[in-house]
């Protein structure tokens, strides 16, 4: 009988040789869930006894203090108890939803209709198919640094190279126009934004964007503009849907129920197809057989997506936002207070961005030192900035109640009062 080519000189129980992972799961690697899975490691400090704070996942449901808006329950019950959709749906997604979809976030200067409407498991399933359908192996995608650690994964999984374009601290995060474009190549398939950012929670102005758009422009390199969190941002801001700032630009924007509707659960993300040139035709196509790996995403919530749309009342996400913001003004206030910090005031989204200053510090090597060593010693999680590619930085979440924020600012402080010089 041959060998099996998963064979190693390493054998187990009956025989068998190790069976060896694919080279894909290889490549796969999330460091934030890597970070989280991880046991704390002890230290020579006391271990602290407080009640756990976590400041470190999106997750907006986590503590119970952000729920949905009860008709988004109440569409989902219908759906539901209509006994319509429990069979397969069209992988690309149930007809009505993307209908509606395609008339929330049509503009005059952006008209979207429901072929242009590709379903998918949550946002992340739209990452995951917008770089796949872009990217060839051996070929390089554009990314922010700092930026969300899952278009790394993705890309190093399907064999792309991520080039990391830095985004300005003192410019309120906006990217390095010329260093994005330094990056661009013959092998370059795309560029990536976030915006709003995860984890900046920074805000792109019109301007911003446009000059964004005439590097694509001048290199006729497609556009992902990943927008979970459209419309999320604080008093003074604007947020600017990149499609309606181009009339030539291919772009796929990606968007979702998870944050703005507070169901991330729910695993309901969507790609909009902006493509008035028709230089997308065989991307479309390319969507397509990339949409039936899963066959869309649950059927019920999609039949939800129109009466979730037309039911909710207007004032929930400014009532939201305005949420959103107290919460991320009492963490900038409180930290503003802590030594070897510097805050940068967040625009949007879900989260503070914080510079440490290391030098201020006996004892802390890195960020990942930091937060393990607050970790162990305040029972307080945070994610170092390591986790996005920026190294000497942590981050956020203003998700948690009022309460167990300013708990965390001043443990946060106590930490960092002990281990400055």
């Amino acid at each position: 009988m041959p060998s099996s080519t998963n064979e190693t000189s390493n054998t187990v129980s009956g025989g068998w040789g190790t069976i060896q992972p694919s080279d894909v799961s290889r490549r796969t690697f999330n460091p934030i869930r890597d970070i989280l899975s991880r046991p704390v490691q002890p230290l020579s400090t006391p271990k602290s006894i407080k009640p756990p704070i976590s400041l470190s996942i999106g997750d907006p449901t986590v503590f119970g203090n952000f729920k949905t808006h009860s008709a988004v329950v109440e569409a989902v019950e219908e759906a539901t108890r209509s006994y319509t959709f429990n069979g397969y749906p069209p992988s690309v997604g149930v007809p009505q939803a993307r209908e509606a979809i395609a008339k929330k976030y049509s503009h005059p200067d952006t008209p979207l209709n429901s072929n242009d409407v590709i379903m998918t498991s949550g946002c992340s399933g739209a990452v995951e198919m917008a770089i796949g359908v872009l990217c060839s192996e051996g070929q390089n995608i554009l990314l922010p640094r700092p930026g969300f650690c899952l278009y790394n994964t993705v890309a190093g999984s399907r064999n792309i190279e991520a080039r990391l374009y830095n985004l300005l601290a003192d410019k309120n995060w906006e990217v390095d126009i010329d260093h994005m474009e330094s990056l661009i190549d013959s092998k370059t398939a795309a560029i990536l934004i976030n915006n709003p950012s995860n984890p900046c929670g920074s805000n792109f102005t019109k301007a911003h964007l446009k000059a964004i758009l005439a590097v694509c422009e001048r290199h006729r390199i497609p556009l992902i503009s990943d927008e979970i969190y459209a419309d999320m941002v604080f008093s003074g801001q604007v947020f600017t849907p990149t499609a309606t700032l181009t009339s030539t630009v291919p772009i796929l924007t990606l968007g979702g129920l998870a944050k703005q509707w507070l169901v991330p659960g729910w695993r309901i993300g969507w790609i909009l197809v902006h493509d008035r040139s028709g230089a997308f035709s065989q991307v479309r196509q390319g969507l397509f057989a990339l949409s039936t790996l899963i066959n869309g995403p649950c059927a019920i919530v999609q039949a939800a997506i129109p009466k979730i749309f037309s039911e909710v009342p207007d004032d929930y996400l400014p009532e939201l936002n305005e949420k959103l913001e107290v919460h991320a003004r009492i963490l900038e206030t409180e930290l503003k207070k802590v030594p070897g910090i510097d805050v940068i005031t967040p625009q949007g989204a879900m989260y503070v961005m914080v510079k440490l200053n290391l030098d201020m510090f006996a004892d802390i090597s890195d960020d990942a030192d930091f937060c393990q060593k607050l970790k162990w010693e305040e029972n307080v999680e945070i994610l170092p900035g390591e986790c996005f590619a920026y190294p000497g930085t942590v981050r956020l979440v203003i998700t948690p109640p009022q309460s167990e924020l300013k708990t965390a600012t001043e443990r946060i402080r106590a930490f960092c009062r002990r281990h400055s010089n």
